[in-house]
């Protein structure tokens, strides 16, 4: 057998154990919660996935459809909303991707009456915050933390004044050191980050979905590049273990 075919089959190997482990990936990374019950869904209802690139994932912008593969791209927005397409096929969910690449908190504000409270949603999940950081990180912005933050906290007041009765879910920005893009020195700083928007989630009382913890776990299993090449943008793994995540504990499916 040749180096190039055994180096495949090793990585072939990887990736499918990886794969089935992403179970056990999950609980591991979140235990099963203490008297936590599930959202449901109630007859059609909207169901927003907002953010940046991770969850834009080259989504068709053109039409921006509900329920349409396309208008999700190939991300974990995609498989989560899958699921609930099939889990929920009852109620009839109304389902979008609204996530535009490049995106950091006060971009999501300067769309958010038409990109989230027009669609009038009755869950909101939303992913921000690599790029306050990775931007400011790389001189093409000047925010900071605190900014994030106040930002962050605002768009939040906005929507539950818009929207009494809607159901956050703020989902904890991450990044995999040892990749193409991400180093060491990223912790630390992007902690500070990851720490706002959970006192955030636990201020408003949202769902928390802590990603940082769940590829801490991951890369116990594989590589950090089979989660995330550059170790911010998931790969294929990464965008399934993400949706499993989220599932999990939104749904509990």
């Amino acid at each position: 057998m040749n180096n190039s075919r055994r180096a495949f089959l090793g990585r072939a190997g990887v990736a499918a154990a990886a794969m089935a482990m992403v179970p056990s990936i999950v609980d591991a990374a979140f235990p099963a919660p203490k008297k936590k019950k599930p959202f449901a869904l109630s007859e059609q209802e909207v169901v927003l996935f907002q953010g940046d690139s991770i969850t834009d994932a080259g989504r068709e912008k053109s039409k921006e459809l509900p329920n349409n593969g396309p208008s999700f791209g190939g991300g974990y927005a995609f498989i989560a909303a899958s699921a609930i397409l099939d889990h929920f096929s009852a109620f009839d969910p109304v389902v979008y991707n609204r996530g535009i690449s490049g995106n950091k908190v006060y971009q999501l504000a300067d769309r958010w009456q038409k990109d989230c409270l027009d669609l009038k949603p009755g869950l909101v999940s939303i992913l921000i915050g690599i790029n306050d950081y990775w931007h400011m990180r790389n001189g093409r912005y000047d925010g900071t933390v605190e900014k994030y933050e106040a930002d962050y906290r605002q768009l939040i007041l906005t929507t539950r004044e818009a929207l009494p009765h809607v159901r956050l879910v703020i989902c904890q920005p991450f990044a995999l050191p040892g990749t193409t893009a991400v180093d060491e020195s990223w912790v630390q700083p992007l902690k500070a980050y990851q720490e706002a928007a959970r006192r955030l989630s636990r201020e408003f009382k949202t769902i928390w979905i802590p990603f940082q913890e769940l590829f801490d776990e991951a890369i116990r299993h594989a590589p950090a590049s089979h989660w995330a090449a550059d170790g911010v943008h998931p790969s294929m793994a990464g965008s399934h273990l993400m949706a499993a995540a989220w599932l999990k504990n939104v749904f509990g499916i």
